[in-house]
């Protein structure tokens, strides 16, 4: 059975799937638009803005962990989904009906970023419900993860024609509110519970001190550590692309978006084939292999920004990103195992060191020199990341078991 058929056939694989379309269309609408809506059209200085980032990203992190260690700990995820879909429908309804400073702080700091700890949840749902063979449980969860993708991308395209066409930004919360309220009905309606359920979710039996002294293992600390410098790149991707293409006297705002949005495009099918490697290659060795080619990637962008070889990085950005996008997930799941839930908030704690250690290399970047430095260090962290983590699951080190375990 392909994973495709395993999806269409498993009615919690189902909702977890059209759950991530969900939050494809609820972020992409409003993610690429808060700066702009925040400090021009709701006038909040850059200095509030900056201590609204800084919240949101505190409130998503302890958020993600906190609902994913309380998941494994009760096994109440359906109630636990439910409540942080309703979080993103309040905070995107308040700017939606509402908008003004204080709607943008309780939405973009705290309810929205709450919010975001549904898409662990999802994870954990698919993880519990699917195959838990190998190749089987990334082939799922790639397909799971690759509707995210196409409705990025699909929104991407449509709010370019829609701005185009005199569409007032603002109208980007009216389309993330709908998107939230399916989300809202689909997790309060759609998620297994009582004879639904098929699967074993046995409570981890572990209080919160505990679970977070689990997280803090070093095999578990060091592979996050590890992979926030993998993604290092990838935040550091967002940031370059818009200021590079803003000083080529060949490339303007159009450029940005068609050059996202292709590869986001190329993620949709690597992310349906990527599983096939799984069998034979180990998860943490694509990993690396990836994060060197979307290092390279970030690396290379500045120098071809003005030449045609510059969309020939979007292939190598779609193929190298596919792999810890993809893989990442399961890879924690195999860390972390009986622990879906908490495995599934890791990829909060390594977003937040991803997004430090990328801010961190911008600032060094562009005080010793501009956007090609901040590359050159971008590919640097991610190089260095993606050999420490070979390296690590090769020899089996802090691993305390046989090498190449994690697969």
């Amino acid at each position: 059975m392909t994973p495709t058929q395993t999806i269409l056939r498993n009615p919690a694989l189902r909702l977890a799937g059209f759950a991530m379309l969900g939050l494809g269309v609820m972020n992409a609408s409003v993610a690429p638009y808060i700066s702009l809506v925040a400090i021009e059209r709701i006038g909040v200085s850059e200095g509030t803005y900056a201590l609204v980032l800084v919240a949101a990203a505190a409130v998503a992190v302890s958020s993600a962990v906190l609902m994913g260690v309380l998941g494994d700990q009760r096994g109440r995820r359906h109630l636990i989904a439910a409540l942080t879909a309703l979080a993103s429908f309040v905070g995107l309804g308040l700017m939606a009906f509402a908008p003004s400073p204080l709607a943008l702080v309780l939405c973009h700091a705290f309810l929205f970023p709450l919010g975001s700890a549904l898409y662990g949840q999802i994870f954990a749902l698919a993880r519990l419900a699917g195959p838990q063979a190998p190749g089987a449980a990334d082939g799922v969860l790639g397909i799971i993860r690759s509707g995210m993708s196409m409705a990025f991308m699909a929104m991407l395209i449509f709010w370019t024609f829609a701005f185009g066409a005199g569409v007032d930004v603002m109208w980007v919360y009216d389309s993330a509110l709908i998107a939230a309220l399916a989300l809202c009905l689909m997790m309060w309606i759609l998620w297994p519970r009582g004879t639904d359920v098929t699967w074993q979710d046995r409570p981890s039996g572990l209080n919160l001190r505990e679970a977070l002294r689990e997280l803090a293992r070093p095999l578990i600390a060091s592979r996050l550590m590890m992979l926030g410098a993998i993604n290092a790149s990838a935040m550091l991707y967002f940031v370059l692309i818009g200021l590079v293409f803003e000083a080529s006297p060949l490339r303007d705002a159009s450029d940005v978006a068609l050059y996202v949005g292709i590869v986001a495009g190329w993620e949709v099918p690597c992310l349906i084939l990527l599983p096939r490697l799984v069998t034979h290659v180990s998860r943490g060795t694509l990993i690396a292999v990836g994060a060197g080619a979307y290092g390279l990637h970030v690396l290379l962008m500045p120098i071809w920004v003005d030449t045609a070889w510059l969309w020939a990085g979007t292939l190598i950005a779609g193929v190298g990103g596919t792999a810890f996008i993809g893989l990442s997930i399961t890879y924690y799941q195999d860390l972390l195992q009986d622990r879906p839930g908490a495995a599934s908030a890791m990829l909060a704690l390594q977003k937040l060191i991803a997004d430090s250690l990328g801010a961190s290399a911008f600032a060094i970047g562009m005080a010793i020199g501009g956007y090609q430095t901040v590359a050159i260090i971008g590919f640097t962290l991610t190089l260095g990341g993606a050999v420490a983590l070979y390296w690590a699951d090769r020899t089996g080190w802090l691993a305390g078991r046989a090498p190449q375990t994690v697969r």
